[in-house]
């Protein structure tokens, strides 16, 4: 039974969703080009905020699954802090760290002319700070689970460390990095606090899917609901179909 509302929880709002879609005018609502644009938009950069958490995330899980030393606790809850915060307080903190007077991005504007708030970029590096604990905690996950023995093993048989690395660590991290890669452009994807508080809302340029939402929603009910189900559907997809893929297509 708690099971049973628990489900409950989860699906019935979808089902008061698909209550309200106007099916009549669906076909329209989906492929206006606002629509396909945020749509672009949203994919292409929820796949390059996906890269860099698996470049950037990738060695942080190893250092927090493998390391000891004394503040790896504190470290890991700060690595793990944008699970718990509020994406509009990220997206705040991005904005005074990196915008014109922030001190990183005075720096930037300064020295090389750079300006990233308000830009695609600013909605890559906002996706990428919300999604990255993501793929952190699955590869962190995975890398305990493995253990160090088969790497010890290699070691003993003359295996250098970068050998190790690639012949015997990323192998056996190959279920977690897929399942880490499609949670993380899952939650990428999805992203609206952090994109609207650093990057703003300019149609094309910072505009993604669920910023398009909240700006039908003023305007036009039967859009936003119309674009929140072809969220909901892509969201689905991601998981229910990329993710088992993923993770049993590569063992």
């Amino acid at each position: 039974m708690p099971a049973l509302l628990g489900f409950a929880v989860v699906v019935l709002p979808v089902i008061g969703l698909l209550g309200r879609v106007d099916w009549v005018r669906l076909p329209e609502l989906v492929s206006s080009d606002a629509a396909l644009s945020a749509l672009g938009l949203s994919l292409q950069t929820a796949a390059m905020s996906t890269l860099l958490c698996l470049l950037l995330g990738g060695p942080l899980a190893l250092v927090l699954a493998r390391a000891d030393f004394r503040g790896l606790r504190f470290l890991r809850s700060l690595v793990l802090l944008p699970l718990v915060l509020p994406p509009v307080v990220g997206g705040l903190a991005l904005l005074y760290l990196l915008g014109r007077n922030g001190f990183l991005g005075q720096w930037l504007d300064v020295g090389f002319g750079l300006r990233l708030p308000y830009t695609t970029a600013a909605v890559v590096l906002a996706q990428t700070f919300v999604a990255m604990p993501f793929l952190v905690v699955s590869l962190e996950g995975a890398l305990r689970t493995a253990g160090e023995r088969y790497e010890a093993v290699a070691a003993t048989l003359g295996a250098g460390r970068w050998t190790v690395l690639r012949r015997v660590t990323i192998p056996l991290l190959l279920p977690g990095i897929g399942s880490g890669v499609v949670l993380a452009f899952a939650r990428a994807l999805g992203e609206f606090g952090a994109t609207i508080a650093f990057a703003g809302s300019l149609e094309g340029t910072t505009r993604t899917l669920p910023l398009e939402i909240y700006l039908q929603r003023e305007s036009d009910v039967d859009a936003a609901v119309a674009l929140s189900l072809l969220l909901v559907v892509i969201a689905i997809v991601v998981i229910a179909v990329a993710r088992p893929r993923a993770v049993e297509g590569l063992r």
